[in-house]
């Protein structure tokens, strides 16, 4: 979704009421419940282009669609968007237009930190963030901030992105200084946008960047370092920062429903979900913790059968289970399909169908 410009449109704390159709109009029937959020959402190389301008540095996408021009559809690339880094009083403006209740946009981190470290914050990027966030504030217009939207700075991606254990420290320490700029006034905090898009599609299957294709390995090892860097920037928020700032802090998951095409095939399309999103819910938000179960053994499996001396899939420490298990505030779900699911040939194969 990179590749499309338009805003996405999210609905949040959603309340169930009961109505009485009969004694209401049509109108009155269509509106919101009390307590709903209504809402819209962008990725910030989606929108703010300005990609080498006052100070930022390359990012995974900037190199990318310059390298391999037509990666994107169209040959879109993102160095102009919608050019909302020199626009964004007209994006408020169209948010109260649409009467929107809060908006969800994330950081460019080779935006705010170019040398990819906190040693240099760049005072022009902190600028047009703090106009934003204030100029959204000015119109009771709420702030939801995504600290990682799948713009990892290159510098980062060339000492291996996410598969570097180091990840943990590196996303840590920018997250510390965007909670010490913009924590006063952003209440609502996402630490990482999609975990399945950004490992899998982007380590796994040459889909996003940084474009890898060595799904089985880097995508597992991608998974692993990021549940870690997300807890470590939750307690870290939790204990340094909630107490004086009083905000909120979770993840965004992707989860599409996979629904058997018959009760055969009931257990394929719960090992489907286990391996797509239960990868990412489980060591959160299980009781448990850890990578499922069933993940574990069959990666173990299929790792013996392949000659490897060890799963492919990487053990989580007792300390790291700890430190993951209960690591959110909230579950925040992006969903956007359903799949009709039958196990194939392979028992560890799986095909779907919208």
């Amino acid at each position: 979704m990179l590749g499309s410009p338009q805003l996405l449109f999210y609905v949040a704390c959603f309340v169930l009421t009961e109505t009485k159709v009969a004694n209401i109009n049509r109108h009155e029937a269509r509106k919101f419940p009390d307590g709903m959020l209504f809402g819209a959402a962008t990725a910030s190389y989606q929108v703010e282009g300005a990609w080498n301008k006052d100070g930022k540095s390359e990012n995974i996408w900037d190199t990318l669609t310059h390298r391999e021009p037509c990666v994107i559809a169209e040959c879109h690339n993102g160095d102009v968007a919608d050019n909302s880094y020199h626009l964004y009083k007209r994006d408020v403006e169209m948010m109260r237009e649409l009467g929107l209740d809060f908006y969800r946009f994330s950081l460019s981190w080779s935006r705010i930190l170019p040398t990819s470290f906190p040693d240099k914050i760049n005072e022009k990027g902190v600028e047009y963030y703090n106009n934003l966030i204030d100029e959204m504030l000015k119109y009771n217009i709420q702030p939801m901030v995504t600290l990682y939207h799948w713009d990892l700075p290159q510098k980062l991606q060339d000492m291996g992105g996410w598969t570097n254990p180091h990840i943990v420290d590196w996303f840590t320490d920018y997250s510390r200084v965007v909670f010490e700029l913009f924590g006063d006034r952003v209440k609502y905090w996402f630490t990482i946008n999609e975990p399945r898009e950004l490992c899998y599609q982007g380590y796994g299957s040459a889909s996003l960047a940084p474009l890898f294709k060595i799904s089985g390995y880097a995508d597992y090892i991608c998974s692993k370092n990021l549940l870690v860097a997300h807890a470590k920037v939750y307690h870290m928020y939790n204990n340094e920062f909630r107490p004086a700032q009083g905000g909120t802090i979770g993840i965004v998951l992707s989860m599409a429903f996979y629904e058997p095409e018959s009760e055969e095939h009931a257990e394929a399309a719960e090992d489907l979900i286990q391996f797509e999103w239960g990868v990412y819910a489980n060591p959160i938000f299980s009781k448990t913790g850890d990578f499922p179960q069933v993940m574990k053994e069959k990666v173990a499996a299929k790792s013996k059968a392949q000659g490897f001396p060890r799963s492919r899939l990487p053990e989580f420490t007792p300390e790291e289970i700890e430190l993951v298990k209960g690591s959110s505030d909230f579950l925040a779900i992006n969903h956007y399909t359903s799949r009709l699911v039958y196990r194939n040939e392979s028992v560890y194969g799986y095909h779907s169908s919208p």
